[in-house]
């Protein structure tokens, strides 16, 4: 008979896990409102460092603000960030971004970027996709002082801008690279 509890117990718990699951997929949490003020911060930041971006976000269809990204990496890499997609200057949905990279690199930064998608399909075709892009990239950051030169595959095959900013820590290298956007609930 113990044996039988045992297994009705487990069972009842296996069963339960996905249930139990549901109740932390964000709702009603503050990580929206956290999110929006960071990428308010973000936008003012871009815009008041930067003043030809502001004309650049009045003709985009759409922005996605990735207020903070950090990254590290030795040999290979990683990186995350939480961001919001912006349509007429509200909020439609969260994102994150994962990143990984494989290369001649070492050390770690933080830095802020923003999508432009310059056109509807440009913006359709990104909140339709999986998310992915791939790139190559060759980069050094010194505390506040970064350069890169990047090729992407989001902005060499679309109408989308990309602006990366803020970038500070100590990075340096050569890598192989992959981004992806997933949608979230914070």
């Amino acid at each position: 008979m113990t044996d039988f509890t045992r297994r009705t117990f487990t069972l009842g718990a296996l069963a339960a896990t996905p249930l139990l699951a549901a109740c932390g997929n964000g709702v009603g949490s503050d990580g929206g409102p956290r999110i929006d003020a960071r990428a308010d911060t973000t936008l003012n930041y871009l815009f008041n460092t930067y003043p030809n971006t502001r004309d650049l976000a009045n003709k985009a269809a759409g922005m996605l603000v990735m207020p903070l990204v950090t990254e590290a990496g030795f040999i290979a890499g990683g990186g995350y960030g939480r961001g919001a997609l912006r349509i007429n200057g509200t909020t439609v949905d969260y994102y994150s971004a994962t990143k990984g990279s494989v290369g001649l690199q070492i050390g770690a930064q933080q830095f802020a970027h923003v999508l432009f998608f310059m056109t509807e399909d440009a913006l359709s075709k990104f909140r339709r996709s999986s998310g992915w892009a791939a790139g190559a990239d060759i980069e050094y950051v010194f505390n506040d002082y970064g350069e890169n030169l990047r090729a992407e595959t989001t902005t060499a095959t679309s109408p989308v801008v990309a602006v990366i900013f803020g970038q500070a820590g100590l990075l340096a290298g050569v890598s192989l690279e992959g981004m992806k956007y997933t949608r979230i609930i914070p």
